[in-house]
């Protein structure tokens, strides 16, 4: 009986492969392979996120390359995180998160005490400072975080979200920004006069940032897009194919003289698995698979309006 694969690649790889790794790279990618899988998989996210970033800021090649390595390397503390902690399926007590922010010092050591990674190591360090000063390890506000730090903070995040949520569709992902541009509003709490931050004006992440991570969440979803018309067009192509069977099989029912013939041509039609007896079932789900598909391509096309008005100050 015929199965669909549901699984397509969330995020398009082909700006981030345009970059050709080089062998001192590809020795810091080896590097992950020392983090759990989760955290592997996560980090690759968020080096194709800030590297696409970078484009799109029509960043040097070399800002782009350090942002990239930064980011492939921002999370490599974890290394040395308690496995219950990084898998614990529920909240963090406040023991354990204090555990966990660990990662970002570590991973900062980790680099600085190897040539090779020392260019990375502010990415460790910085990727969870806000610019309002309420992140860590340092509290550090706008000014003092590198910009590459705030992309990767940003791709960070998004991709935190997507993994929680465990999104397998951009359908609705819309609503995962709406989260981030929250991120951006200033902190409401009041405070005294006296005591106003200078940077009371900031929220958490970049804006200008955000609205450029808008602009590769489109085009991720114009891939998925791309994708599932290609789906839709092998889809109708077995219709096609399963419809002439059906024609065989109408007419080897209605005549005495050549059912054997129809019956045998339906058998060079048959593709594995298929039988006279079940491909009537084998086509019902291909025509209710192309009506999921193009009711998906609809929704998508749907989510990109709704990000382009999505309001942004």
């Amino acid at each position: 009986m015929f199965k669909f694969n549901e699984e397509i690649s969330f995020y398009n790889p082909t700006n981030l492969k345009s970059y050709n790794l080089d062998q001192t790279m590809r020795y810091q990618l080896n590097v992950l392979e020392n983090l759990d899988k989760f955290t592997r998989v996560h980090s690759e996210n968020v080096a194709n996120l800030t590297c696409r970033i970078c484009e799109y800021l029509h960043a040097s090649k070399s800002f782009t390359l350090l942002a990239t390595m930064s980011a492939y390397m921002h999370d490599i503390g974890k290394a040395f995180i308690p496995i219950e902690i990084l898998t614990k399926p529920t909240r963090l007590t406040d023991e354990e998160f204090e555990i966990m922010k660990t990662h970002t010092t570590i991973g900062y050591n980790m680099c600085m005490k190897d040539p090779k990674l020392r260019p990375y190591a502010a990415g460790a360090l910085y990727h969870h400072e806000c610019l309002d000063g309420s992140g860590y390890p340092n509290g550090l506000t706008e000014k003092d975080i590198p910009y590459f730090a705030q992309i990767i903070h940003i791709a960070d995040v998004y991709d935190a979200i997507v993994t929680k949520r465990q999104y397998t569709t951009h359908i609705n992902i819309s609503e995962t920004l709406k989260l981030l541009i929250k991120e951006t509003e200033p902190s409401r709490q009041t405070v005294a006069l006296d005591t106003l931050s200078t940077d009371s004006r900031f929220g958490k992440i970049n804006m200008k940032v955000l609205k450029v991570l808008f602009k590769v969440v489109i085009d991720d979803i114009l891939y998925e897009i791309g994708l599932t018309m290609e789906y839709v067009k092998y889809i109708k192509e077995q219709i096609k194919r399963l419809n002439k069977i059906q024609k065989f099989h109408e007419k080897a029912q209605n005549s005495k003289n050549k059912s054997d013939y129809y019956q045998e041509y339906m058998k060079l039609l048959f593709e594995k698995g298929e039988t006279a007896d079940n491909y009537r079932d084998v086509l019902d789900e291909y025509e209710a698979a192309l009506k999921n598909k193009e009711e998906l391509i609809h929704r998508l096309y749907n989510e990109i309006d709704i990000i382009k008005h999505l309001k942004t100050k």
